[in-house]
């Protein structure tokens, strides 16, 4: 069964940026663009960089150590060498609360 988790201040997370965070076990990068969040599984399926340390280009994160693209609205791994996909994560913000739904 899915709850969702209060993870950071809306403030916490600035426009253009992303921060990581340990959700119930699970490593989640919270992505603002354009005051939009998303959240995907923070572990690149290539060779497990941190994904919240790459460059957000519109609505896709570039991995920092290989260039992997993938989509963070769907996690779909979109430019090689990444080939595998990443789980992606209802984001609820209520208030001034950033929530992941895991």
């Amino acid at each position: 069964m899915s709850k969702l988790v209060d993870v950071a201040k809306v403030d916490d997370i600035p426009p253009g940026e992303a921060r990581a965070y340990e959700v119930e076990g699970e490593q989640v990068g919270i992505f603002n663009v354009d005051g939009q969040f998303h959240a995907i599984n923070n572990v690149c399926t290539h060779e497990e960089a941190p994904l919240h340390e790459g460059e957000v280009v519109d609505d896709k994160v570039i991995c920092p150590w290989h260039q992997a693209e993938f989509d963070l609205k769907t996690g779909a791994a979109e430019c090689p060498p990444a080939v595998e996909g990443v789980k992606t994560y209802k984001v609820v913000v209520s208030g001034d609360r950033v929530q992941v739904e895991i």
